[in-house]
């Protein structure tokens, strides 16, 4: 999908949460802090308010509640009302709008356990993608490494605790500022990412908290 049709999309989605305060102030918050960083309260209650499926998304640059605006198949459009488009597939960021030095494209390698069952994910089994980065035009940018599974961990999300497998993803890239340790919080039980640490740009990384997902997709 090209970036005028992804721009199209943000700006036919602009309802979504436009008149919401937690989502209004939230994304305000995101906007103003490509200058500075600020922080961010979410509670269950504002997010209960809300009939969208929500994820909050931390940077460098703040904090925001983004909404789901799209399906295609597994790739997931979440929105920010400040027109922050981030996609997100088997709980990758595989692409970036509005952000600093966005994320044009990720292409994982052929057997890659995101789409199947990364609570499963053998200690130093091989990652591999190749990622396309705005700034300058650069593409197929290797991205190589392998997989550490790090042990049960508790993660509080707004007012109920989790107990998590963290999944760590050591990679290195030749590229500076790309090489980076993710980590990734899942779903013992069935691999669902609920929480993550992802270096998706050389100067961009991002938590991302699910606080109301969409699981169960084919």
């Amino acid at each position: 999908m090209t970036a005028l049709r992804l721009i199209m999309l943000a700006a036919s989605a602009a309802s979504v949460s436009a008149c919401n305060p937690l989502m209004q102030g939230s994304l305000d918050t995101l906007g103003a802090s490509l200058h500075r960083p600020a922080g961010l309260e979410v509670t269950q209650a504002q997010v209960d308010s809300l009939p969208y499926y929500q994820i909050q998304v931390t940077t460098e640059f703040g904090s925001a509640v983004m909404a789901l605006v799209r399906v295609q198949g597994k790739l997931q459009y979440w929105r920010a009302n400040s027109n922050q488009l981030l996609l997100l597939e088997d709980g990758v960021i595989v692409r970036t709008l509005g952000f600093p030095n966005d994320l044009l494209g990720t292409r994982l390698a052929a057997g890659s356990p995101f789409p199947r069952e990364l609570q499963r994910v053998a200690d130093g089994q091989p990652s591999h993608r190749w990622i396309d980065l705005a700034s300058n035009m650069q593409f197929d940018i290797p991205l190589s490494g392998a997989f550490h599974p790090a042990g049960i961990e508790t993660v509080r999300i707004l007012e109920r605790d989790y107990s998590l497998l963290r999944i760590d993803e050591v990679l290195k890239s030749p590229i500076a500022g790309m090489s980076s340790t993710n980590h990734y919080w899942v779903d013992p039980q069935d691999g669902f990412v609920m929480q993550s640490r992802q270096q998706v740009t050389p100067i961009l990384s991002v938590t991302l908290t699910q606080l109301r997902p969409l699981r169960g997709q084919p």
